[in-house]
């Protein structure tokens, strides 16, 4: 029978891999929204 091993604590939110895909994450969303709000624009302002 095997023993019973208690599982790995999660990563600690601190470490710098974790904040470097938070930010790439963030900076990405930001740049959709931009890029949503540039076509709203741009469709806003297309002459008819």
């Amino acid at each position: 029978m095997t023993s019973h091993r208690a599982h790995k604590p999660l990563a600690d939110p601190e470490r710098p891999v974790e904040r470097a895909v938070v930010a790439g994450l963030v900076l990405a969303t930001l740049a959709g929204l931009a890029w949503i709000v540039g076509m709203i624009y741009t469709v806003v302002q297309w002459p008819l």
